[in-house]
């Protein structure tokens, strides 16, 4: 163990003490005792080996009390959090460019010595930056720096000046600090977060079933304590606010875990004459205190491995310590890793293992033919994936619905199957005349859903929060669906959830549903039952421009306009009237993606992965090519849809199709064509009005406007 005598004068605040200049101007008081006793406990609280001392009986009574439960503490981070973190990180860059050396365990060179403590400096500011970047954004700079500590002096050192000073025989520790412009050399109240690199880490757990040595974890609480003091000193609301936890790096050359203290300092006795008594009764009856296993973070090249679980922990307990002294992120945690799932779609289609055509399951197999070493798609067989407790539902079926504080039931009418899951028309049980949408979701007892089990998610979750997200911007037409409920389904028999919430053990418990109204046949089927002419066109392309007009007032877009999303509704109208659905892959933020089709999808998103401006027009343009008759290709790979694009556009061939139907919709393809791919605005009203103008002149039948 390193010996941290952090020794001092009380006139002259050392580095184990804590400055004294942030102590005697903080406005900061610990509950049931004064600042000024915190500060002059502080003052003589610079010893860790006498806190460990202090608590060797406490760890001996753990480990032998723990002998059947191992490990001796808590862990700070649940498997399943650091698998959802994992998740949201998935195509996240860290880059540290300072190299770990692993020859750190057996040397005792200054030269090694001095590269590891700039690795790990350069391992934290990788991992601030990346972390506030990816859930805060760029629009800010990032509001840390990282510095060490050292054992003589109340400052903070960038390590590599340190090093150049001739202090790296002091440096005790390295710690992430929030900036101030009034104390650029740091003050120990500005503590995020700190990591000890101390040599045996990995060496001494291996022989303690991966939990750091009592020498170490003592030294660990020693640290967490001197910040938490420090922060309840603070002039900042902030820092006090967060004086109740801190978290505490472990690391050496390839292994590192998290030390977690949390509790009151402000039951704390400032006893001056017994502080390590203190201390040490505080830490046993007051505080918290978890610790992660001890795992590899780096590998024998000094390349921090991001994704492994060793690293994980490291990055989740960084991401809190931010979430302290930042707020709540910008992007969730949850709502990045449920993007998993859309990642895993766009790798299978690159893969090629999906059909993105709108007919069948979504899936193909492939066979290898004895006579030639090709692999061939069989067209003739489908893989269909049956979901353990999917809920199966037929006419006259009666789901009941709970919300938050109401339950209600609906009877299903009809099942609707034009596209790869079942759409459900259904009537509420206290309202026989009326009609609505039902959408039932895969049960979330699911852990590794299936490829049909991620549509339902994109179907039923998200389009509930896209069209929550309209609601709530005050976005109104009656070309938009409306959500009438959403909710999870009651199941039959007892339900035994936990009251702490979750789910029982039946299949079908938590199953959520989203209902909308209004109630129409699709295209696709108006196409099959050749229902759709000119005049459906126009109003088609009116109706639909008219709903992407209205999102995009908002900054949403579709991202998914395809045969079965959009309904010919009548509501009791005299004129029957398209409505565009299936907002679940909707685009609210830069960082959403769009559904990938290699028919209807645009040009900008099949390169890209993203939507410009026109991109929802140009696939309405491919919908209206299609609808009227429009012959596509078989299109099996992107290069492939990319390649019929370029070559149908620059030949005018959907122009003059949908030429032969009006020549304002000729016109209208003309003009997408001009936008794809640019940063331009569409000009919806010119559009809009020509469509009204030409069905009102040519048809005798005018377009309610009002909406």
């Amino acid at each position: 163990m390193l010996h941290l005598l952090l020794g001092g004068s009380p006139d002259r605040a050392s580095v184990g003490s804590g400055p004294k200049r942030s102590s005697a101007s903080s406005h900061g008081r610990p509950r049931g005792s004064s600042s000024a006793s915190c500060k002059n406990f502080l003052r003589k609280f610079v010893d860790s080996e006498i806190l460990t001392a202090n608590l060797e009986d406490w760890f001996s009574g753990i480990s032998k009390e723990s002998r059947f439960r191992k490990p001796a503490f808590d862990v700070p981070f649940e498997l399943t959090e650091l698998q959802n973190f994992d998740y949201a990180l998935e195509g996240v860059s860290f880059h540290q460019f300072v190299r770990m050396p692993n020859t750190f365990y057996a040397s005792t060179s200054d030269a090694v010595e001095a590269t590891a403590h700039l690795a790990i400096e350069d391992f934290l500011h990788a991992s601030v930056k990346g972390l506030c970047e990816t859930f805060w954004g760029h629009d800010e700079p990032v509001p840390f720096s990282v510095a060490c500590i050292h054992s003589t002096s109340p400052k903070f050192y960038p390590a590599e000046k340190a090093i150049a000073n001739g202090k790296l025989e002091g440096l005790c520790a390295t710690a992430i600090l929030l900036k101030n412009s009034w104390h650029s050399r740091g003050k120990w109240d500005h503590i995020v977060e700190l990591a000890l690199l101390r040599p045996d880490i990995g060496s001494l757990s291996m022989q303690n079933d991966q939990q750091p040595s009592h020498a170490v974890l003592g030294e660990a609480l020693f640290f967490a304590l001197r910040v938490l003091l420090s922060r309840s000193l603070s002039r900042s609301s902030t820092v006090v606010r967060n004086s109740n936890c801190v978290f505490v790096l472990l690391v050496d050359s390839q292994y590192g875990g998290v030390v977690k203290v949390e509790g009151d300092v402000s039951k704390l006795d400032f006893d001056v004459n017994s502080v390590y008594e203190c201390a040490a009764e505080w830490i046993k009856e007051h505080a918290r205190i978890t610790v992660s296993p001890i795992d590899r973070i780096w590998n024998k090249l000094g390349n921090a491995n991001w994704g492994d679980i060793g690293t994980l922990q490291v990055l989740l307990a960084t991401f809190h310590c931010i979430i302290q002294f930042c707020g709540m992120p910008k992007y969730s945690l949850e709502d990045l890793a449920t993007e998993h799932s859309s990642r895993l779609q766009s790798r299978r289609t690159e893969r090629r293992l999906v059909d993105t055509r709108a007919n069948g399951n979504g899936l193909f197999r492939f066979q290898q033919r004895s006579q030639s070493s090709e692999i061939v798609e069989v067209q003739e067989e489908s893989v269909k994936f049956e979901s353990e407790g999917t809920l199966k539902l037929e006419k006259g079926s009666v789901l009941w619905m709970e919300d938050t504080n109401w339950q209600k039931g609906f009877q299903i009418n009809e099942v609707l199957a034009d596209g790869e899951l079942p759409i459900y028309i259904a009537t509420p049980v206290e309202e026989p005349g009326k009609s609505l949408l039902l959408y039932v979701g895969s049960s979330p007892t699911h852990l590794e859903p299936a490829w049909e089990d991620m549509n339902l998610w994109y179907q039923v979750q998200r389009q509930s929060k896209v069209l929550t997200s309209m609601k709530q911007r005050g976005l109104s037409s009656k070309y938009l669906p409306q959500m009438v409920a959403s909710g999870r389904i009651i199941h039959p028999g007892e339900c035994n959830k936990p009251s702490s919430g979750g789910n029982c053990g039946h299949p079908w418990c938590g199953t959520p549903i989203l209902v909308t109204s209004p109630v129409g046949e699709t295209i696709f089927n108006l196409i099959r039952n050749g229902l759709f002419g000119c005049e459906e066109a126009l109003r088609c392309c009116h109706d639909c421009l008219s709903a992407l007009a209205t999102a995009s007032s908002a900054g949403i877009r579709h991202g998914d306009i395809r045969p079965e999303n959009v309904i010919r509704a009548s509501n009791g109208l005299r004129h029957p009237f398209f409505v565009l659905i299936g907002w679940g892959h909707a685009v609210l933020e830069e960082r959403d993606r769009p559904s990938m089709n290699l028919f209807f999808s645009s040009t900008y998103a099949l390169q890209e992965g993203k939507l410009c401006a026109a991109s929802d027009a140009e696939s309405l343009i491919y919908l209206l090519y299609f609808s009227c008759g429009g012959v596509f290709p078989e299109l099996d790979s992107v290069e492939g849809a990319l390649r019929w694009r370029e070559v149908s556009w620059s030949r005018r061939v959907i122009q003059q199709k949908l030429g032969d139907v009006s020549a304002v919709l000729k016109a209208f393809a003309d003009y997408v064509d001009s936008l794809c791919g640019t940063p331009y605005p569409m000009d919806y009203e010119i559009w809009l009005r020509r469509l009204r103008r030409t069905i009102n002149e040519d048809h005798g039948k005018g377009i309610d406007v009002s909406n």
